[in-house]
């Protein structure tokens, strides 16, 4: 999926209000943080939990709710979602179902969640090829296409229709991991068979609140092995054996859900999924062209910047001016989200001497 390159901001979308202290919180590819809304459903939680008033009734509201919101954010309806708790886990879910020799092909450098399941198994053939080349690296032989829809080191944003276009030609299945894409950049067209997305970032969820958007094919051709109680059409009738209870559709891939992670989730995705994605992605792409302008660097269709930082000197010198950024593979690492605005991108320029 390739975005148009926004121009500098203009700052006429937001701070949010709803993320009070973020002035200089430049890492939402690292850990997003906590709307108020969230903050209140979590105290409120611990409370209920500590006074012996909690509810598995009730968490299984929330639980389903949340699920409708990652079916919209992931343009799908809840039939077709798998909450989870990693992706990892998910991607493991189509490395085991992997005929032995098959061909998967990765992005050279993505992320290890995408990438590791499939090495792990030890007899695919897992090609890793540059982002701009992966479509032309699909081919007959391709069993799998896994890869992020932005990259997690670099922040390029992957031309996911080509490349889900020559699976589909090929008849390979398609596994996009959109944990740093889903929030900011629109994640309900992609056409994959298999959409992963951990919450904790660009949503602000906690960590241990996934999901998993599949298509009918990945539900027929996948072998759901983390099947437990909660992979049933209804969970609380599929709590014991000796019979194999599976949904029909995508919760047959389910976890049992970390049900206090889900309370902070649910109120964090209904938010993400209220917002206006366009809005959002021209404001944070916006900050992000305009800081790099001021490092001298050309203006992208990511919200997240990167350059190369190996001594971590620049890293260094905004984490000394208050800032919270990040490193990843020799490069410094910064991004915007929706309670960034101008000053931010003053705030760290001014750090680096820019």
């Amino acid at each position: 999926m390739q975005t148009t390159a926004t121009p500098p901001h203009t700052g006429t979308l937001l701070p949010d209000p709803r993320f009070p202290g973020a002035r200089g919180y430049l890492a939402a590819c690292t850990l997003g943080i906590p709307s108020l809304a969230t903050v209140d459903a979590l105290e409120r939680d611990l409370r209920t939990w500590r006074d012996g008033r909690a509810s598995a009734a009730e968490y299984t509201g929330i639980v389903e709710r949340a699920r409708g919101h990652a079916a919209a954010l992931l343009g799908t309806d809840a039939e077709h979602v798998a909450l989870g708790s990693q992706v990892s886990v998910f991607t493991a879910l189509a490395a085991a179902s992997a005929p032995a020799g098959a061909e998967v092909v990765c992005v050279d450098g993505d992320f290890s969640s995408v990438v590791a399941p499939f090495l792990a198994r030890g007899d695919l053939r897992v090609r890793h090829v540059p982002l701009d080349e992966l479509a032309v690296a699909i081919g007959p032989s391709t069993w799998l296409v896994a890869f992020s829809l932005v990259q997690s080191a670099t922040g390029e944003v992957a031309d996911a229709a080509s490349a889900i276009a020559a699976a589909r030609t090929a008849g390979a299945l398609t596994l996009v991991d959109t944990t740093q894409a889903t929030g900011w950049l629109r994640t309900d067209d992609l056409g994959a068979d298999l959409v992963v997305c951990h919450a904790y970032k660009w949503l602000s969820a906690p960590r241990g609140a996934a999901f998993l958007a599949a298509s009918d094919r990945a539900v027929d051709e996948l072998t759901p092995l983390t099947a437990g109680w909660y992979s049933g059409e209804d969970p609380w009738a599929s709590c014991y054996g000796p019979e194999l209870h599976l949904a029909r559709g995508a919760r047959r891939f389910e976890v049992s859900p970390a049900w206090p992670a889900w309370v902070g989730a649910e109120p964090a995705l209904a938010l993400a999924a209220s917002l206006d994605i366009e809005a959002v992605r021209r404001h944070d792409v916006g900050l992000a062209n305009a800081f790099r302008a001021r490092l001298g660097l050309a203006a992208s269709d990511s919200a997240i910047v990167t350059w190369p930082d190996a001594d971590g000197s620049d890293l260094a010198a905004l984490t000394a001016a208050g800032l919270t950024a990040s490193g990843r593979a020799g490069r410094a690492r910064v991004a915007f989200h929706t309670w960034n605005d101008d000053e931010d991108v003053e705030l760290a320029a001014r750090a680096l001497g820019r």
